[in-house]
């Protein structure tokens, strides 16, 4: 039997656009791919079959990261590779990853990674995770300032030593034992349109109004003052200009921008819920 060194691990629900190119990416280096589905209508499942991933059907989740883990559980390989179906894997990240999951069999053996964030990895410690740099495509280009780049992400670890404690959408992957930080970067294609990009922030509006609920937060004139004027504000300062998102033109100022507008739309919708749920 196929030794599985390396499992490519995914959710996704109508994916038809992106799914190809993510699969297509990592064909030559994954020894599996399991795709958690949450039912979609279009073509993402007999697509992702094309490329020999097993399938697993999920029904949906509000919070996406509970179908990931249902993947990452399912996966086989001594190392998990996760992304999302609107990322690729960059030639040089893909032969980066090699290099890690097959060292004996690179011709140059385990690339040299930096630590993270200034931690220490001391040679001859086994690393049992690894955070990979992304590029986030927004409207036009990829952005390269307001916190958007690099954009570190844990996605590739041991099985059984990572996952997704799916408690927030934009939450990392827990992974028990030192940890590097790799080279090259993961291309995220997440917002193509505004349409796109509108579609996302109704969905995470809608997840951080039930954090609010959650959280009891009550209506009274300082949390209105400081969710629909203060909370804004502060985020589209510290975006565009402490972050420099100003450098990406206009698409860093739409980025900005609603980056900020994310909170009284989530109050209103927490407001609407709680006093006219009716309407929801």
């Amino acid at each position: 039997m196929k030794t599985i060194t390396l499992s490519v691990v995914l959710a996704t629900r109508n994916e038809e656009a992106n799914i190809g190119r993510c699969l297509e990416a990592v064909k030559a280096i994954a020894d599996e791919i399991i795709v958690a589905d949450e039912q979609s209508t279009d073509q993402t499942v007999a697509i992702a079959k094309k490329f020999g991933a097993r399938v697993l059907s999920e029904p949906h989740h509000t919070n996406f990261h509970i179908t990931k883990n249902k993947a990452i559980r399912a996966a086989r390989g001594r190392w998990i590779l996760q992304l999302d179906a609107d990322e690729v894997v960059s030639p040089e990240l893909a032969e980066e990853i090699r290099a890690i999951v097959h060292p004996r069999g690179h011709p140059r053996g385990v690339p040299r990674v930096r630590p993270h964030l200034g931690g220490e990895t001391h040679p001859g410690s086994e690393i049992n995770g690894y955070w990979i740099n992304r590029k986030n495509w927004f409207l036009d280009r990829f952005l390269t300032k307001g916190g958007q780049y690099p954009d570190p992400t844990l996605r590739l670890y041991r099985r059984g030593l990572g996952h997704l404690p799916a408690a927030d959408v934009h939450e990392q992957a827990k992974v028990s034992g030192a940890v590097g930080h790799l080279q090259h970067d993961l291309l995220h294609y997440r917002d193509t349109s505004f349409a796109k990009y509108l579609d996302g922030f109704n969905r995470y509006s809608s997840l951080v109004a039930d954090q609010l609920q959650s959280r009891g937060v009550s209506f009274n004139l300082l949390n209105t003052l400081n969710y629909l004027f203060l909370k804004p504000a502060v985020t589209f300062f510290t975006i565009y200009f402490r972050h420099l998102g100003l450098v990406d033109g206009f698409p860093g100022f739409i980025f900005a921008l609603f980056s900020g507008l994310i909170h009284p739309v989530a109050y209103i919708k927490y407001w609407q819920h709680k006093y006219y749920p009716e309407n929801d």
